[in-house]
C-alpha cells in the first residue's frame, strides 16, 4: 500500500527536485523546507507507476526530519522493495535533485573537521579518490556537478555529468556509506562556458573551454559548496600536482605524462588551492586503474569521458550550427586568394589544421593559416607559414615570477623556450626561441617554468 500522507508540494520550498523516464515514463517531484539543519517537511507529487510512487513516498518520509547530509545517504536500498527497481531510481533522483537544489540556494551543514568533499564524476580516478578517503577514516562527501551538455549530442553518455554518471558516482558513495549531493548548475555553466566558447568560435578563435571551465566555474563552484558543507577541504582526481613556492601554492604537472592535466588548471584561483587535495598528481592512470579493480569498484570499467564535455561525442561542426553559428559552405583559399576547394563552415577549422581540408597543391602538405569569419573563407599554406617567435598574450594571469618560462599551446604539447614580456598596454607577449606552430587566437597559453605553472594567458588575434 502506497502512503500518501507526504503527497502534495511545499509552496515556495527550500528545494525543489524533479525526475522523470524510466521503463514508465514516471514523472516525479520532491519539495523540501529545511528548518535548524534538518528537513522539516518533506513532499512529493508523482504521475508515475506504483513502483516510482511508492518509493518517492517511503523516501520523502525517511528524509523528514534528517539533516541534508543524513538524507543524501539514502538510495535504492532506502526505497524499499518495489516489483521495477527501474522505477525506484526515478524516485532517487527525485530526492537527491532536491537535496542539491536546496544547498544550491544556500542549505548549509555546521563544519567538521573530519568532513572531506569528494568532487564525483562517475569514473574511475574520483572512485578512487573517494574510496582511499573513506579508508583513511575521512568523513567523506560525494559532490557531483550537473553541467549542460547538447540536447542534440548524439553520445551524452560519454560526458562526465551525464546522468548515468551521476547514477555512478552516488551509487559508489552510498555502497561505501557516504553521503551524495548532485548539484544542478546546468544553466551557470552554459553561460559561463558554454556560450564564451560558441561566441568564440564565432569570432573565429579557437577557445579552450577546459581551461575556462576549471579555472572560472568548477573549481570555484565545488569550493563554494564544500566551505557551505562545513568541510575541511576538498579532493579532486586530476592528474597535477600541487607544490610550495616562497609561500604560494602553484599547480605543477602531474608524474602520468599522457594524463597529465596541469594545463587545465592553469587559471584556477591560487586562494583555493589552500583548501584542495589532489590525491592521484604523483601516480599514474594504470596503477589507479589497477586501484580501483582491486578494490572492486565498478568505475574501473567506466569509459572515458571525452575532454569537451558538453559536445555529448559529437563533432565540433554541427554542433556550433545547433548554436546558430552556421555560416554554410565557402572557399578555401590559398594566401594570395586562389581558390582550392570549399569546407562545411569556416568557424569550425583551426590554425595549424591538416585533416579534413581535402584540397592539395602538388605534394606540399597544406594547414590551415587563419579563418575569416567576416567572408566564411578559409586560408591554407605551408606549415612554415605559421611559425611564430612573438606571440601576444591578453587575460594574463602570473602566479610566480619567472625568468626564463617553456610556453605550451596545445595540452600535454612540448613546450618551447622563451620568456614573458609586458606589451606596455595591459598584455604581454611571449618570446619564443624556436616558432610555435599552433598558437591559435583563442587558445589558453601555459607558461611553466620546469614543471610548475607560473603563469598563463590567451593567445591575443
Amino acid at each position: 500500500m502506497i502512503d500518501l500522507a507526504r503527497a502534495g508540494a511545499i509552496p515556495d520550498p527550500d528545494g525543489d527536485g524533479r525526475a522523470g523516464g524510466g521503463r514508465c515514463d514516471d514523472r516525479l517531484r520532491v519539495t523540501l523546507r529545511i528548518a535548524d539543519g534538518r528537513i522539516a517537511e518533506a513532499r512529493f507529487g508523482a504521475d508515475a507507476c506504483a513502483s516510482a510512487t511508492a518509493a518517492v513516498a517511503r523516501l520523502v518520509a525517511l528524509a523528514e526530519g534528517r539533516t541534508l547530509l543524513e538524507a543524501a545517504r539514502l538510495g535504492l536500498a532506502e526505497a524499499g522493495e518495489v516489483p521495477s527497481p527501474d522505477c525506484a531510481l526515478t524516485a532517487v533522483d527525485a530526492l537527491h535533485a532536491a537535496l542539491g537544489d536546496a544547498v544550491v540556494r544556500g542549505a548549509d551543514a555546521a563544519p567538521d573537521p573530519a568532513r572531506v568533499g569528494v568532487a564525483m564524476s562517475g569514473g574511475v580516478d574520483s572512485a578512487l579518490v573517494l574510496a582511499e578517503a573513506v579508508e583513511a577514516g575521512a568523513a567523506a562527501v560525494g559532490l557531483t556537478l550537473r553541467l549542460w551538455i547538447d540536447p542534440a549530442a548524439p553520445a551524452p553518455e560519454r560526458a562526465c555529468c551525464a546522468p548515468d554518471s551521476v547514477r555512478r558516482a552516488r551509487a559508489l558513495c552510498h555502497a561505501l556509506g557516504a553521503p551524495h549531493l548532485m548539484l544542478d548548475l546546468r544553466e551557470p555553466f552554459r553561460a559561463t562556458v558554454v556560450d564564451p566558447f560558441v561566441a568564440g568560435y564565432a569570432a573565429g578563435e579557437t577557445p579552450n573551454p577546459c581551461a575556462t571551465c576549471n579555472g572560472a566555474f568548477r573549481f570555484d563552484a565545488l569550493d563554494r559548496i564544500a566551505a557551505r558543507l562545513g568541510c575541511a577541504e576538498w579532493r579532486t582526481g586530476h592528474y597535477a600536482r600541487l607544490v610550495e613556492r616562497d609561500g604560494a601554492l602553484l599547480v605543477a604537472r602531474g608524474a602520468d605524462p599522457l594524463k597529465d592535466q596541469s594545463a587545465m588548471l592553469a587559471l584556477v584561483d591560487p586562494a583555493l588551492l589552500r583548501r584542495v587535495r589532489l590525491p592521484l598528481g604523483g601516480r599514474r592512470k594504470a596503477d589507479v586503474v589497477a586501484a580501483a579493480r582491486a578494490r572492486g569498484l565498478a568505475a574501473a570499467e567506466a569509459p572515458e569521458s571525452q575532454e569537451i564535455c558538453f559536445l555529448g561525442g559529437g563533432a565540433l561542426q554541427p554542433f556550433l550550427a545547433r548554436q546558430g553559428v552556421d555560416p554554410g559552405p565557402g572557399p578555401i583559399v590559398d594566401e594570395e586568394g586562389t581558390p582550392l576547394g570549399t569546407h562545411a563552415g569556416a568557424v569550425a577549422h583551426t590554425p595549424g589544421q591538416r585533416r579534413g581540408l581535402g584540397v592539395s597543391r602538388g605534394t606540399e602538405p597544406l594547414h590551415v593559416l587563419r579563418v575569416e569569419p567576416a567572408t566564411n573563407t578559409v586560408v591554407v599554406g605551408r606549415l612554415s607559414r605559421l611559425g611564430r617567435r612573438a606571440v601576444p598574450l591578453r587575460d594574463v594571469v602570473v602566479r610566480a615570477p619567472a625568468g626564463r618560462v617553456g610556453a605550451s599551446f596545445r595540452v600535454r604539447a612540448e613546450p618551447i623556450p622563451g620568456v614573458l614580456e609586458p606589451d606596455g598596454r595591459g598584455g604581454a607577449v611571449v618570446r619564443l626561441e624556436r616558432d610555435a606552430h599552433q598558437a591559435a587566437p583563442g587558445q589558453v597559453c601555459v607558461l611553466y617554468d620546469g614543471d610548475v605553472v607560473v603563469a598563463a594567458g590567451v593567445v591575443a588575434g
